[in-house]
Formats: C-alpha cells, structure tokens, sequence
C-alpha cells in the first residue's frame, strides 16, 4: 500500500490547533448554537423552560450537562419538521431515515448547513488519504438516506471527480471499477465484502484494481473486517462516521496515516461520553454512549443527542481534536443471550478467525419455552463447500464463540452465496422471538 500520510500545508488550521484554542472555539460556538435553539425551535424552547435551563448557563462547556439530552424519540415525536429552527421555506436541503421501526426521522439542512457538511466531508476524504484530482467511486445509497450525497458534496468539494454509481447492480459496480479506474472507493463495508464476491466471480484479481483508498462507514465493522479487505484489495481501508441527526457522513474519519481512531471535527461537533444508564458524563477514555452537540447547524440545531454508539474518548494523534475510539456496537444492538452482552460485530471477529468461512454472516435470535436461542447462518468459501468441510467450520465457529464471547449458539453453514447480501447497512440480526 502507497504511503498517504499528508503533505505539507494540506491540512486546516484547525486540525493542527491547540486544546486551548480548539476549547475556546467551541464554548463561543456553542453559545450560539443553544440561543439559536431556544429562540427558534419551539421544540427547545419549551424543553429548555421544562428543564429550567437557559443558553444564558452555559458558562463553561462543563455547564453543558446542566442541559437536557435529544432522543430518536424526540426527532419521532415531532415529525416531521417540529424541531426545525428556521422556516421551512429556510432550508435547502431535507433527508430521511427509512422508518423501517416507526416514523422516520426527518431532518432539514440550510444552504449554509449544506455548505458546511461539503465541508467536514471534504476534511474527512483528505485525512483518509484523498486528495484534489482523485476519481471517487461512490457505492452509498442516494435518496433520503444521507450517505450519496453527503459523500458526493464533499469529494467534489475537495476538487475530485465523483462517479455516483449509488448500490447495488455489483456486477455493473465491478465493470464501472475496472474500466473508470477510481482511486478511491466510499461504500458500507458489507457491501464492499459483495463487491469483492463479484471480483473473484468475474476471475478478476481485486488487487490488481484501481482502488488505493477505501472509506466505509454507516455500520459499525471491525479492525479483523479492515485487514481483510487490505489485504483482498491492497489498498487502505479508513473508518468515516455520520449520523444524519447530527449532520450525516462526516462527523468523524480517521487518519490513514494511523488508522487509531475517528478524529472528531470538533470545530462543528462537541461530543461526551456518558453512562448509558444513569446519564453521567464518563471522563475520557471511559466506554460509554456517544453524545454530540452541534457547534454550527442552522437548520436543525442538535443539543446532547444520544446516538446509543458505544466508544470512549481519546486524546488527538494525527491530528490535534480528540479521537473516538471506533464503534464496534450499540447499545440498541446489543443482544442479551443468557446474561450475556453480544454484540454483531463479536461474532464477525470469530467468523474470520475461521478459514473456511466467508464474512458474510446474519444472526438469527428465537425462543423456545422460557431460553432465547442464536442461530448464526454463515456460509462457507469455495474451498471448503463439500459437506465434511462444513462440519468442521461450524465446530470451529462454535468453539471460538464459546471461548471468547461466552455464549452457546447454533451454526449453519450455508453454501455460498447462501447468506442474503446488503446493498446498504447491513442486517445482521433477524429477531424472531414472541413479542412482550
């Protein structure tokens, strides 16, 4: 893999700040951000009086816990455009989450918000070793879901040429990939594991491919997932996160130069660590809930949302402003199996432990009598599809999820092919237990 790490007088000024001075940019934005909010979302007018708090308190950026949190069930309940803080004829831009569990979340974004997420995404390629000239292969759904497009502003803001392929079609992902020549590559990182089936489908070598620099986000994945798609492509892989509540791909990327963690862009963005429970702010370094507040949004100002992420906060490396440690679950996700705490991405660690097994896996969760039961359907690699073959990785997969996660569990190994594809965020868990 080519060395990315960047050159001189590429980076903002702001990457490289101080503490102090980064602090004092964001207790004057800050400032801002909770008077816009109380003075024109009548959602946080009302909030803020309820909690008796006023923008007025915040002193400090500590007095930001005086302030109450934003919930999923907030955006929900207010459907869909009651915690806007500008008119609707204000805004430029509205995206949508699926809804596929209730309402969609909707939320609205000024020509000026717009403008600033171009932004934050054009940092975040750059820090993952893109750079102005690049031809960006963007495999993100466009439409409602915010990661096309957020993808898309932000590569042409950093001066690259973007093919906006959108997913699926992995045939023609392939074709468009070998013929275009991208250098980079931004998609979820299941479907990159697709888009690599359908390489070695076509007889293609995926390292001998275009692809230098690959940037997935919109799932959580794992370090074992990076070294298995560096390896497939010789190429690097580099974590980027977003949540459209916040703003959408962009919030955070990591440094190809260090691959340690997701520099948050904390000019725009304040995050906390908090007890998932109680709602205590941890210090840095403790495992927690991500919350974030924005610094800068206009048209849907966001006060200590509760994005049920679990990472910590760690100090800069590459670049000055903190990093997250790279989420590898929710606290929504997590599946409670006989006392235990599982989460997805713990399973996809044991899979690819596992020779004989390809990274394509979905759980399933049902109930007989009074236990809840996990059956994990994976599916075996060419090589190891005779019947024997799969015996032996499903003992093996049993073993090391007994061992190291701590729960029994069923495996199936299906041929392959045989576990369903994503051309998006991936669906790793099918609950089919009796609803309470």
């Amino acid at each position: 893999m080519e060395n990315l790490s960047p050159r001189a007088g590429e980076l903002e000024a702001i990457e490289m700040a101080s503490r102090d001075e980064i602090s004092a940019l964001q207790l004057e934005r800050m400032k801002w951000s909770l008077t816009h909010a109380y003075e024109n979302s009548p959602f946080y007018n009302k909030r803020f009086d309820e909690t008796g708090v006023h923008p007025s308190d915040l002193k400090t950026l500590s007095d930001l816990a005086k302030f109450p949190f934003t919930t999923k069930k907030d955006l929900r309940d207010t459907y869909p455009f009651g915690m806007f803080a500008v008119p609707r004829e204000k805004l430029a831009r509205i995206h949508a989450s699926s809804g596929t569990t209730g309402k969609p979340t909707v939320v609205g974004y000024t020509a000026k918000d717009v403008d600033t997420w171009a932004i934050v995404v054009a940092r975040s390629i750059r820090a993952a070793g893109g750079r102005a000239g690049d031809l960006v292969h963007v495999a993100y759904g466009y439409g409602l879901f915010t990661g096309g497009l957020g993808a898309h502003y932000g590569a042409e803001r950093l001066g690259c040429a973007v093919v906006p392929v959108s997913g699926g079609m992995t045939e023609r992902q392939v074709t468009l990939i070998q013929d275009f020549k991208p250098r980079i590559i931004m998609v979820t990182p299941s479907y990159m594991l697709s888009i690599l089936d359908e390489f070695r489908r076509q007889g293609l070598d995926p390292r001998e491919s275009s692809l230098a620099v690959g940037i997935f986000g919109a799932e959580p994945w794992t370090n074992a997932m990076r070294e298995e798609i560096e390896h497939a492509f010789d190429m690097h892989a580099v974590d980027i996160y977003g949540l459209s509540e916040v703003m959408g791909p962009g919030v955070a990327s990591e440094c190809v130069e260090s691959k340690d963690g997701l520099h948050i862009w904390e000019d725009h963005f304040y995050p906390e660590i908090i007890d998932p429970v109680t709602g205590a702010i941890l210090p840095d370094g403790e495992l927690g809930e991500l919350v974030f507040t924005t610094l800068t949004k206009e048209g849907l100002p966001i006060i200590r949302y509760r994005t049920r992420d679990l990472t910590r906060l760690l100090p800069g490396t590459a670049r000055s402003m903190r990093r997250m440690e790279k989420v590898t679950g929710r606290s929504d996700d997590m599946m409670i199996l006989r006392g235990v705490n599982v989460f997805p991405t713990q399973i996809e660690e044991q899979i690819l432990k596992c020779r004989g097994l390809a990274p394509h896996f979905q759980i399933e969760l049902t109930r007989s009598g009074r236990m809840d039961d996990m059956t994990v359907h994976v599916e075996c690699t060419l090589e190891a599809a005779d019947e024997i073959a799969r015996g032996v990785s499903a003992k093996e997969l049993t073993y090391h999820i007994k061992s190291v996660v701590g729960v029994s569990t069923k495996i199936t190994v299906h041929p392959p092919g045989g576990v369903v594809r994503s051309e998006g965020k991936a669906k790793r868990v099918v609950d089919k237990r009796p609803k309470e």
